[in-house]
């Protein structure tokens, strides 16, 4: 039996095509199309940047 790939979709999938970027998970569009191919390292990796991805996102559009 296989083991579940973690994925960080809020079921929130909206995309900001200017940025190339969904503004539910925070993924790139390249990694949406990826990621059930990734491997668990690059998924964990994805992983740590999305908070710091989201944090850019809103902090560029208070202005």
């Amino acid at each position: 039996m296989s083991e579940a790939i973690w994925s960080p979709c809020k079921k929130i999938c909206v995309v900001d095509r200017n940025e190339s970027i969904c503004v539910g998970c925070f993924r790139t569009l390249d990694e949406l199309g990826r990621w059930t191919a990734m491997s668990k390292d690059e998924r964990l990796q994805i992983k740590d940047e999305l908070a710091e991805r989201e944090r850019r996102y809103r902090e560029a559009r208070r202005t």
